[in-house]
């Protein structure tokens, strides 16, 4: 049996995911990714880990379909005994997701729909069926935004199902205490080089003014801090929120 960790990341093949995939495998631990379009750019990332001396594999996932998740699943059980040689894994990276701009008076069903499914139902019931897979003493660590924090014009369905998604984590850290499983949050803000953000020099000139260390993020100023939460040294971190914005809008 392996007795390295494995850590699942959803959304790994570019932006925030890879950046996390990878200093995750700086740190020893093997990965699991999936991305939803991009096996080129996932074979990638399986290449970058597997030169960091780390074994990995990507899986496809559509993250918004909650009926998918039961075959995926079949997929990362094969693969934990194939590629890794044990039968579970130790962390959950809840980072797939989109992003949306649009005004509350313009927002549809169907828009409003595509970000609950992806963002707060696909993110509850992915982490549900992950859990026989989860090994005890594990951790869980779910992607929000510091918009849950701070108000924009424009991103109200996406903030609120990243709202949603922080008191889930709280309540996932209580009920899965007696497994010694801790779950956590992080709240990057605006991370250019992600894939989602809208990238225009002045954009990115707003940001910096706004944020206490003068400067805009990159995907490598998020990967580190979910390394951490996977490290032992986090192991009394539970049902917390991390906003990592460099001090955005203090």
């Amino acid at each position: 049996m392996s007795t390295s960790k494995i850590a699942l990341v959803t959304g790994g093949s570019r932006g925030l995911g890879k950046d996390m995939a990878l200093k995750l495998a700086q740190q020893g631990i093997d990965v699991i990714l999936t991305y939803r379009s991009q096996q080129a750019e996932a074979a990638a990332v399986v290449a970058d880990i597997e030169a960091l001396g780390c074994r990995a594999v990507a899986l496809p996932l559509n993250a918004a379909d909650i009926s998918t998740f039961a075959a995926f699943f079949g997929q990362v059980s094969d693969a934990l005994t194939t590629t890794f040689g044990t039968d579970r894994f130790d962390f959950l990276i809840n980072n797939a997701g989109t992003s949306l701009n649009t005004p509350i008076a313009e927002m549809t069903e169907a828009l409003f729909d595509d970000m609950l499914n992806v963002h707060f139902k696909g993110v509850y019931f992915l982490t549900q069926q992950a859990l026989p897979l989860l090994r005890d003493g594990g951790r869980i660590i779910n992607v929000s935004s510091a918009t849950t924090r701070s108000s924009f014009v424009g991103v109200s369905a996406y903030a609120s199902m990243k709202g949603a998604v922080e008191v889930f984590t709280r309540y996932l850290a209580l009920e899965l205490g007696s497994r010694g499983i801790a779950a956590n949050v992080v709240a990057p803000g605006a991370v250019f080089g992600g894939g989602t953000m809208t990238d225009t020099p002045e954009m990115r000139a707003w940001v910096a003014q706004a944020t206490a260390l003068g400067r805009t993020a990159e995907p490598d100023d998020i990967g580190g801090v979910v390394a951490f939460l996977c490290s032992d040294a986090a192991r009394w971190l539970n049902g917390q929120r991390l906003e990592l914005t460099g001090g955005m809008m203090l």
